[in-house]
C-alpha cells in the first residue's frame, strides 16, 4: 500500500497555511518561515525513514518532494525543533497517525484472498475488522461474538467455520457472511452492514430494503447499530485511501 496521496497534499496546504499565518498568531509571514521550512522538510524526511524499507519507489518520490518544497535537499533527520509549535506539533500528530494506519496489517493477504473469492471490496472488510475487533484475532464479546470479525458460533458454523480464532478461518467466513448480504440487499453497504451488526431479520421486519431506507429508518435501530454503520463507512473511505 503506498502513502496516500491527500497525506501529501494535506502537508502541504499546512505548509502553506503556516505561511500565510493562518497557523500562526502574526498578520504576515514571521521571519521564521525558514525554520518552517525546515520543519516541514525534517518531518518529510522522518516519513520516509519509516517507510523506507516498505516502499522504497514512493520515498524516493517523495525525497524529491521534500527538496522541491524546501528549495533544497531533504534534511537528514527530524530533531526536537522540529516538533515545536503548535503548527508543526499537530502536523506531526497527524502524519504519524496516518503513517500508522496506512500500513498493510499481517492479515492482509488473508484479507486480499477473501476479498476476491467472495467479491467484496478489501477496504470494506478492513473497515469491518476494524470496527469489530481493531485487528484482535482473540477478542471475544460478552455477547459471544469472536475472532477478527465478531462472528456468533451459530453463524460462523454456518459459514464452515470451525475455529472462530484462527484469523484465516474468521476473514474468510465473515467476508462471506458480508457477501451474502451485499447480495441480498443489492449492493447496497450501508444496509449490508446494518444486517451485519444487528441482524438480517431486524433490518427486514423495518422494512429496510436500501440505503435510502436506512436513512429513512435508521433512527429505529439499536443505537449501537447506528454507530456501527457510520464508523465502518468513514473507515471503508481510509481504507479506500
Amino acid at each position: 500500500m503506498g502513502i496516500d496521496p491527500r497525506t501529501i497534499k494535506e502537508m502541504l496546504q499546512l505548509q502553506i497555511l503556516s505561511k500565510s499565518s493562518l497557523l500562526s498568531s502574526g498578520n504576515s509571514v514571521s521571519s521564521d518561515s525558514g525554520e518552517e521550512d525546515n520543519d516541514f522538510s525534517s518531518l518529510l524526511s522522518s516519513l520516509l525513514s519509516q517507510q523506507q524499507e516498505q516502499l522504497p519507489t514512493t520515498s524516493a518520490a517523495l525525497g524529491k518532494l521534500s527538496s522541491l518544497s524546501t528549495g533544497g535537499p531533504p534534511a537528514s533527520g527530524i530533531t526536537n525543533r522540529a516538533l515545536s509549535g503548535p503548527a508543526t506539533a499537530s502536523l506531526n500528530r497527524y502524519m504519524q497517525e496516518q503513517l500508522a494506519a496506512s500500513k498493510p496489517t499481517e492479515f492482509e493477504s488473508m484479507i486480499q484472498n477473501a476479498s476476491r473469492k467472495f467479491g467484496v471490496d478489501s477496504s470494506l472488510v478492513k473497515a469491518v475488522i476494524d470496527a469489530e475487533s481493531s485487528f484482535n484475532p482473540r477478542a471475544e464479546s460478552r455477547a459471544g461474538a469472536k475472532g477478527l470479525m465478531q462472528l456468533m458460533d451459530t453463524t460462523g458454523q454456518g459459514l464452515g467455520v470451525t475455529d472462530p480464532f484462527n484469523p484465516a478461518q474468521n476473514i474468510e467466513g465473515g467476508t462471506r457472511h458480508l457477501s451474502d448480504l451485499l447480495v441480498k440487499y443489492n449492493g447496497n453497504h450501508a444496509t449490508a452492514l446494518a444486517a451485519y451488526n444487528a441482524g438480517a431479520g431486524r433490518v427486514d421486519r423495518l422494512g429496510i430494503t436500501n440505503d435510502s431506507d436506512l436513512s429513512a429508518k435508521l433512527h429505529l435501530l439499536p443505537a449501537e447499530t447506528q454507530q456501527y454503520v457510520r464508523k465502518v463507512m468513514q473507515l471503508k473511505q481510509h481504507y479506500e485511501a
